[in-house]
């Protein structure tokens, strides 16, 4: 234990590659919203690749790691204003929580660097070995232990949208390989010509090239085309109530809460909706138990003549045993309920505890009703004109479940959040700007109704059209074009990512089996 912590140590963690590590990681987090400077992921790879220059595995592991440590730091420091504010967590718990998950998410820059670096020992080049390992684990990642899917570095790029089509072939993983590549290919460029000896990245510069011609070629064609089925346009209301997280749940704020948004609605919707939407929990009380408070939202449908689409929990008979869920229902005009959808991809420690039955000692860092169970399947909420794909929250992140719900008939995504968690913290536009790849891979246009902020309407190419301010009573309205259900991404899904994950397999056996030829 002494030596893990002598002075030495400390000195080889912050010699000059840790440094070198730790200003890619400030980079890349800057590219990040906010304050969302997505140029500089192009060139945040550089200080650690010159730290990885003749470095053993294991050392580039360590500068890999380093990177992923100050990144993630910076990109989710809010998670203490979840923990402490909101969760009510002690400093001295929310810390060492929130290091955890900063240093999880690092190992996958580690084990990508160290990776690229073992193939380099054996003949790989990194400009092959590293983009694909970083895409491979950071799609492990995205589904590992519940999976966390967030800020990638192509989300970085939410708002180049002739760059980001390509995320309707491959995901956002076609982006960050790209952006990997063009890192390397900077950092040899300009190690050859500072004078060093090593040749010009000629090949994998034209390669390059040739990626980025045809990502362009192919963005600007998507962008001024129009594929879209000639249906008639969804007319949406997106209501943002501002509703204060401290109050949300208080029985004696109950009567504001309807007030505030039968207020907004009867705003947004006086020039004829086809359709409201209310953020996640809007209804801070079962809809299904409370018969005379629901009448209220039933008669306010009729009033519109709109669906009202609203948060809620709900709670159903499985197994003889009441279970509750994270759900959004629907109102037709006639005041009838026609539909539910329940969330399928809860959050951790904030909807259940993992393992509950051997972590009884856990308590959850969200205060509510129970631990929640997860939606059983994909369920398209039908308008009577176009399909609803209904995400709550959370599950927005992961482009897996808006396939399922398109596959399902959704032609329009409905994306319905609570943001007041993250406090007036950049995660709100981290969100957004995550939730914009849905909309891409899927062609499939999104709106966004979040408590707090941010609401927005996001076109089936990913360009948001309106948005709100964070922490503002504001309403939303415009018409969608419902999506054509048709991409090579809705086809094979993450089948790109999946190759990434066997080839950096295949580089991981071939080093194993080079090494192991030249061990007697």
């Amino acid at each position: 234990m002494s030596e893990l912590i002598s002075t030495s140590r400390l000195k080889e963690l912050f010699d000059r590659r840790g440094w070198l590590a730790i200003a890619s990681g400030i980079l890349i987090a800057l590219s990040f919203p906010n304050p969302s400077l997505s140029f500089l992921a192009w060139v945040a790879l550089i200080p650690l690749l010159i730290a990885m220059e003749e470095s053993s595995p294991r050392t580039a592991f360590r500068v890999g790691l380093t990177c992923g440590i100050s990144a993630y730091a910076f990109i989710l420091y809010w998670l203490n204003i979840v923990f402490t504010q909101y969760g009510h967590l002690p400093w001295s718990v929310s810390i060492p929580v929130y290091l955890l998950l900063v240093l999880w998410l690092a190992l996958f820059y580690g084990l990508s660097t160290s990776i690229a670096r073992l193939g380099e020992l054996v003949g790989i080049k990194a400009a092959f070995s590293l983009p694909v390992a970083w895409v491979a684990f950071d799609f492990i990642r995205s589904f590992l232990f519940s999976g966390f899917a967030w800020a990638m570095l192509g989300h970085s790029q939410f708002r180049t949208l002739p760059l980001i089509q390509i995320a309707d072939l491959a995901g956002v993983y076609g982006i960050t390989l790209l952006i990997v590549l063009a890192n390397i290919v900077l950092h040899r460029a300009l190690r050859a010509v500072s004078g060093a000896d090593v040749p010009y990245p000629v090949k994998s510069a034209l390669i390059l090239l040739l990626l980025l011609l045809g990502t362009l070629f192919y963005g600007f064609n998507r962008l001024n085309s129009s594929d879209t089925p000639h249906s008639k346009p969804l007319r949406v209301a997106l209501i943002q109530g501002n509703i204060p997280q401290d109050v949300k749940w208080s029985p004696a704020f109950r009567e504001y809460t309807l007030n505030t948004y039968e207020r907004l609605t009867r705003d947004a919707s006086r020039g004829g909706v086809d359709l409201i939407v209310w953020p996640e929990s809007a209804v801070p009380f079962f809809f299904q138990d409370e018969p005379l408070q629901a009448e209220r939202i039933r008669s306010l449908a009729r009033e519109t003549n709109a669906c009202l689409l609203f948060g809620s929990p709900a709670h159903e008979l499985r197994n003889g045993k009441s279970t509750f869920l994270n759900s959004a229902f629907m109102v037709s005009p006639r005041g009838d309920t026609i539909g539910r959808a329940d969330k399928l991809h809860l959050v951790p420690f904030g909807e259940y505890v993992p393992l509950g039955s051997v972590l009884t000692f856990i308590n959850k860092i969200v205060v509510g009703i129970g631990d929640f169970a997860p939606g059983e399947r994909a369920v398209a909420l039908d308008t009577g004109n176009t399909k609803l794909g209904v995400q709550v929250c959370y599950e927005v992140i992961f482009p897996e479940l808006a396939r399922q719900y398109v596959q399902a008939g959704a032609r329009v995504l409905v994306a319905i959040t609570n943001d007041a968690w993250f406090g007036r913290s950049s995660a709100p536009y981290q969100h957004l700007a995550i939730s914009t790849f849905r909309a891409i891979e899927t062609r499939t246009p999104l709106i966004r109704a979040a408590n707090t902020g941010v609401t927005a309407i996001v076109d089936q190419n990913g360009h948001i059209r309106t948005m709100t301010a964070l922490f503002v009573e504001a309403y939303r309205t415009g018409e969608v074009q419902p999506g054509s259900g048709r991409s090579l991404y809705l086809t094979i899904g993450d089948a790109p990512a999946w190759l990434s994950v066997l080839l950096t397999a295949g580089v991981a056996l071939l080093v194993w089996i080079k090494r192991k030829k030249i061990t007697p």
